[in-house]
């Protein structure tokens, strides 16, 4: 018998809500059915998160009807736990410290190790922390959308923990909160897609539960960029929650709610039972009109 569902929202208070962040927030709240979907605040990088930011995005989902359970996790607040599963992590893995540069990573295309660091001693001080991947087992994942993912340790070596400013990863941080909060679904964008595959690896590696996987379509702009990154990424709107609900609903492929719904709790409550992933299956993005 399968655990009751269990899923989460996780948005970064970086800024202000837009129309990518509310297909993500929609879908993951309406696959959780009649189970219950968590929310929990990525604020690893206290640099770019601001209290006043994640005010914002709490009042925004309650005006468009997303309602969460009065707990809600800080990862800002979870340092101490990340660092002992630092810790665990180094009993079955081994960990080295790496000084190749985000330039250097990203002019190769890599998120890998690109040089002997786990080989030489690196200054622990102005290197980021990885994990060597390369003693696990391969492992196959099948997202619910977009079909197989695969860990292949000998092509995924390695993954940063802990970045050079001492902050621990999002790869790590959301792998040690699933378990914690006994997430069984994990649904996101597929622009998170890339990551899951450490995330997996991870969780192999700390012997804890592998969740099921569905990555939404993500928004695009007729050029390809993200959503986040364009002109339409303006903050949502309480007085157009009901507009912009039924939009999220149709480029997700669902049945439109009747034209008599007039409240966004309402729409949503009408919509649940209804929720079909199946119809944007092995899509990954949804591109705008110019």
């Amino acid at each position: 018998m399968s655990a009751p569902y269990v899923g989460r929202f996780a948005p970064t208070p970086s800024g202000s809500l837009h129309l990518g962040s509310l297909l993500a927030a929609v879908g993951s709240w309406l696959d959780a059915g009649d189970g219950v979907c968590l929310l929990r605040i990525d604020d690893l990088d206290t640099t770019r998160c601001r209290p006043d930011y994640e005010r914002a995005v709490l009042r925004t989902l309650d005006t468009f009807g997303l309602r969460y359970p009065e707990t809600v996790i800080r990862q800002s607040a979870r340092t101490a736990t990340y660092a002992a599963a630092v810790t665990r992590l180094g009993a079955s893995v081994g960990l080295f410290h790496c000084d190749c540069t985000r330039r250097e990573l990203s002019g190769e295309g890599e998120s890998c190790c690109l040089k002997d660091c786990r080989d030489r001693r690196c200054d622990p001080t102005t290197s980021s922390l990885r994990a060597d991947l390369r003693t696990l087992s391969p492992v196959t994942v099948i997202d619910r959308s977009l079909g197989e993912r695969h860990f292949d340790p000998l092509t995924q070596r390695d993954v940063i923990v802990r970045r050079r400013d001492g902050v621990h990863t999002y790869a790590l941080a959301t792998v040690i909160d699933d378990a914690e909060q006994g997430v069984t679904d994990v649904v996101r964008g597929a622009d998170l897609l890339p990551s899951t595959a450490w995330q997996v690896a991870l969780q192999q590696a700390l012997g804890l539960p592998i969740p099921r996987y569905l990555h939404l379509p993500v928004l695009v702009e007729p050029d390809g960029s993200k959503l986040a990154k364009s002109r339409r990424s303006a903050a949502l709107e309480s007085a157009q929650s009901l507009p912009q609900l039924r939009q999220v609903l149709r480029w997700l492929a669902q049945d439109e709610p009747p034209a008599a719904i007039d409240t966004a709790s309402e729409l949503l409550s009408w919509m649940k039972p209804r929720w079909d992933p199946a119809r944007f299956a092995g899509s990954s993005v949804i591109t705008l009109e110019a």
